[in-house]
């Protein structure tokens, strides 16, 4: 049946070509006669095909919305428009005319054997294809077909339109580079028989908690449209056009305007960046010999010079089998070996630059045995490959107070010794020093980093027990040895006078002295001076193992861990979060007052802890510890961008009339579904900055840019995921606004990377990671740095190519 007359009409006013016979611009047909190469840019032509029995109104929509966007823009950008529902216009040299081809509205089996087989070697001769909605249900038995638009429906996908959310992930694509972050639309959202992720590159996803999904719902990763070098052309589909009214969206015609610039090689893209075969994950160090620490320490950070060497360190632990010394009688308490290391890419070599001794080697065990101190953090100097600096936080073993069961946390810089390849300890200057109470495990921190001023950044672990408060509010003042209260946070994280669970900020000078950048939290002189830390730039979190600075923005990336309690407490507060955060400037994150999007804890106090007092106010926090020597009135708490628990990502509450969540379970919203709980231990990642003028075949794409990496020590269903943040609102605790799983990039599982501890980019644009290895405080033959470089090519076409249209 040909289309009604009310359709011809419209085509004749759209100045639409039918195609009943080929086109006859005698450009196309010399190309196509003479070497087949697709016409110029002045040429440029699209085909947009429909069935037949298409619903009238959204093909008049979609024919006139397409034909309009062909108009729009320069000249170099422009293209002619011919619609047809006639499948004999798939022929071999009738299909070379176009740049694109469009297929919309176009259920069943629209093409025969040769109409399909010449599609194909349009295709393999380098033509573009644009899929809209349900041409995902064309030529169903062809299993080409199902590769050119990556999915199929699944059956018991909605039949009606709804309002629902599109995320945005790829900022970089033509078809979304102008859309918002958060794409607020209606449409008929189909469910896939299989996901595609990893296998085309998805440049949106709809958020299914903001609709009804149908039975084959995908969960919180859900690709709506996507795009790929597929068979020698260009492939991109999109699931949304399902509406007539779809068409007549500015929004939506500028997704299907760059997706009908790529296809038709007006411009370019990357449709290569997610697709997970790109990516080789692979492990560059060896285990070591027996007996030797030749290789890798008990890994706990890195660092990577402009050079491409990366720089890591073993906190303090030996083979599983070492004897360890944990009695405090003996002088030998604690001692183990702080290592560094050194991989160089260049020769593929490893070195032990350093071997120090440390406080650490204590094993595994109860809050009394086990500790978590040692080597703990590395930074390099902005300007390490002039003077050679490097710089870090460890407890040295000879500060320990084996009677007061005191130790000394020590930032220090050394200088690295590059005829020898070692780490001149020598050479030690010693920047910053506090105390730290060793009596009781646990939070020693770690993280590094410098930011574009020069300034050092510096995370501390808040230096408390994780007993004593049933897995809550670290807050209980009553366990002590010889005074110093060791489960009571609110003596660390939540004292302004004391640099445990903090995140420090000072700048180093180059006598060895350092000084305090403006903007930090405290000046040191409120109250008449004595109650306050100028170091200071961020109180209250826990145990923040990595940090990162963002070098576009200066913004500190940070996560850390949370307590133990398994299910939140109408009586005490939420249950574990671990926590990440954006934080722009200088604030309080909370604990041990709140957690998460300001949940508070309650507060407890002697004589008997076990009795609950009022709940912590996150505006007004006050530190009535009877351990705090500085500040009763805290600053404020900013809540944090992403948390989770064992019940799942970013669990919020119902609130009473005073704020107060109701704590609980059945009533939990869980705002992030993406992420997973359980046994779980945040590893902060960097943000990737692509770097356009560096060389390298290894890089990972421009698509990664401006995201961020927020992973976690285990790897079931824990988080391993590459985030985008509103910059409106990231340092006020937003929630991310897109994430994408890495796990099948950075493997997990047996094989893969288990245990993830630290993971940084290299100026080459790979990424290094370490892999913890397996068990705590130890290392085994896993142990390892990995390197995961990216393949997949330039975008597409090449700067020739686009040049010949």
């Amino acid at each position: 049946m040909r289309r009604k007359p009310q359709i011809f009409a419209l085509a004749a006013t759209l100045s639409i070509a039918l195609l009943g016979v080929s086109p006859t611009a005698s450009g196309n047909e010399e190309g196509t006669e003479q070497s087949g190469v697709l016409p110029g840019a002045a040429d440029a032509q699209v085909l947009v095909f429909h069935a037949a029995e298409a619903p009238a109104d959204r093909t008049e929509a979609a024919v006139e919305a397409i034909t309009a966007i062909g108009a729009e823009g320069p000249a170099e950008e422009q293209f002619d428009v011919q619609a047809t529902d006639d499948p004999t216009a798939f022929t071999p040299d009738g299909l070379l005319a176009y740049h694109a081809v469009v297929f919309l509205s176009a259920d069943g089996a629209v093409l025969d054997a040769d109409q399909e087989a010449a599609l194909q070697g349009y295709v393999q001769a380098g033509g573009g294809f644009l899929g809209v909605h349900d041409a995902a249900t064309a030529q169903p038995e062809s299993e080409w077909f199902t590769g050119l638009v990556g999915a199929r429906p699944d059956d018991g996908s909605p039949t009606e339109a709804q309002d629902a959310v599109v995320e945005v992930g790829d900022r970089q694509n033509p078809s979304t580079v102008d859309l918002p972050l958060e794409w607020e639309r209606s449409d008929v959202w189909y469910d896939w028989t299989e996901n595609p992720s990893g296998q085309v590159h998805t440049v949106a996803r709809v958020r299914e908690n903001t609709y009804t999904p149908g039975p084959g719902a995908q969960g919180w990763d859900h690709p709506i449209s996507w795009c790929r070098d597929y068979d020698g052309g260009r492939s991109f589909y999109t699931g949304m056009g399902g509406t007539a009214e779809s068409f007549a969206e500015e929004e939506f015609r500028s997704h299907l305007r760059g997706a009908l610039l790529w296809t038709g090689g007006l411009t370019r893209a990357d449709c290569q960046a997610t697709i997970t075969d790109n990516y080789t994950a692979e492990r560059v160090t060896e285990p070591n010999q027996p007996g030797e620490l030749d290789q890798i320490g008990e890994p706990h950070g890195l660092d990577i010079a402009d050079d491409g060497r990366v720089f890591y360190i073993g906190r303090a632990g030996g083979w599983a089998d070492d004897p360890l010394v944990t009695d405090w009688e003996d002088p030998q308490i604690g001692l183990g070996q702080g290592t560094v290391h050194v991989y160089d890419p260049s020769d593929d070599s490893v070195s032990l630059a350093a071997n120090l001794e440390v406080f650490g080697n204590k094993g595994g065990g109860d809050e009394l045995t086990k500790t978590e101190e040692g080597l703990l953090g590395i930074a390099l100097d902005p300007a390490f490959s002039e003077n050679a600096y490097v710089y870090l936080y460890w407890m040295p073993h000879a500060t320990i107070d084996r009677e007061a069961r005191i130790g000394e946390r020590r930032v220090s810089r050394f200088t690295f010794d590059e005829a020898s390849g070692t780490l001149d300890t020598a050479s030690e200057v010693t920047l910053l020093n506090w105390d730290a109470q060793i009596h009781s495990c646990c939070h020693a921190g770690g993280g590094m980093d410098f930011d574009s001023e020069g300034n050092l950044y510096i995370a501390t672990g808040d230096n408390n027990s994780s007993g004593f408060t049933d897995g809550y509010s670290g807050n209980n003042p009553e366990p002590q040895y010889e005074g110093v209260a060791f489960a009571d946070a609110r003596r660390t994280s939540g004292n302004t006078n004391n640099l445990n669970g903090k995140i420090l900020r000072i700048h180093p000078e180059p006598d060895g002295t350092y000084t305090i950048p403006e903007g930090n939290l405290f000046t040191g002189d409120e109250e008449g001076g004595g109650k306050t830390r100028a170091e200071i730039y961020v109180m209250g979190v826990r145990n923040p193992s990595r940090i990162a600075i963002d070098p576009a923005t200066d913004w500190l990336y940070a996560g850390w861990v949370g307590p133990d309690a398994g299910e939140p407490s109408t009586t005490w507060g939420p249950a574990k979060y671990d926590t990440f955060a954006v934080i722009t400037e200088a604030g309080n994150r909370g604990w041990p007052y709140c957690m998460g999007n300001n949940q508070p804890y309650r507060d407890r106090n002697l004589p008997d802890p076990t009795l609950p007092l009022d709940w912590y106010d996150c505006d007004a926090p006050r530190n009535e510890s009877p351990h705090n020597d500085g500040l009763v009135e805290v600053p404020p708490v900013t809540p944090n961008n992403i948390w989770y628990s064992p019940q799942g990502g970013a669990p919020d509450y119902p609130r009473d009339e005073n704020g107060l969540p109701s704590y609980e379970a059945d009533e939990a919203t869980l705002l992030l579904p993406w992420l997973r709980g359980g046994g779980q231990a945040t590893m902060n990642g960097p943000v990737y900055r692509h770097d356009e003028t560096t060389e390298s075949d290894v890089a990972w794409p421009a698509y990664w840019d401006g995201k961020w990496f927020v992973g976690d020590h285990y790897d079931d269903e824990q988080p391993r995921h590459a985030v985008v943040m509103d910059p409106e609102n990231a340092g006020s605790g937003g929630l991310p606004v897109h994430a994408e799983s890495l796990d099948a990039i950075i493997p997990d599982g047996d094989g893969g990377i288990r245990n993830l501890m630290d993971w940084k980019f290299a100026p080459d644009g790979s990424l290094y990671v370490l892999d913890y290895g397996r068990g705590f405080f130890n290392l085994t033959e896993e142990s390892a740095l990995w390197r995961v470089t990216y393949e997949g090519g330039p975008a597409t076409p090449t700067p020739e190519q686009l040049a010949q249209r």
